[in-house]
């Protein structure tokens, strides 16, 4: 079935599949940041070698590239708006999955990649798959914070 919103036509089938290729781009982007913030790799050497035997699509390809060089790109921005919705947990104190994931979601929020819901969840899904067991709430809880700030911020602007 197909929805036309604006005058384009919008697959529900396309859409739900495009759902898992996006969660399995923005795990390619945590694990190139994990290797970037532990190891201190070459991002685009990272990249590269994540996706070479990746059968994603272009497009989605692209996607991961764009993540991971945004969030490094505005990393001491997204870094602070971290640190001040999570105070009691200074950013060099989180497992460096959750400080990643929450580089890419905080990214995505501030960026309008993606609706913020669809960030959040993606997220929280990232947390449960690469997380530890308290991850996810963590991960809501903060990105749940940082969104309702960001939404204030949008209405009285």
């Amino acid at each position: 079935m197909s929805t036309v919103l604006c005058g384009s036509s919008l697959d529900r089938e396309k859409m739900k599949a495009q759902v898992p290729i996006r969660r399995e781009a923005r795990a390619l982007a945590l694990q190139a940041l994990f290797e970037v913030d532990c190891a201190s790799h070459n991002p685009q050497d990272s990249l590269e070698r994540l996706l070479q035997g990746s059968s994603l699509p272009a497009e989605t390809i692209d996607f991961t590239r764009d993540l991971v060089l945004s969030v490094l790109d505005n990393r001491s921005a997204i870094d602070a708006l971290i640190q001040r919705f999570a105070p009691a947990w200074p950013l060099q104190q989180l497992s460096i999955v959750d400080r990643n994931i929450l580089r890419l979601a905080v990214n995505e929020l501030l960026s309008d990649m993606a609706p913020a819901k669809v960030a959040i969840n993606e997220a929280v899904e990232l947390a449960k798959a690469f997380g530890g067991d308290s991850s996810p709430r963590f991960v809501n809880g903060v990105l749940g914070s940082i969104y309702a700030d960001l939404a204030s911020q949008k209405k009285n602007n």
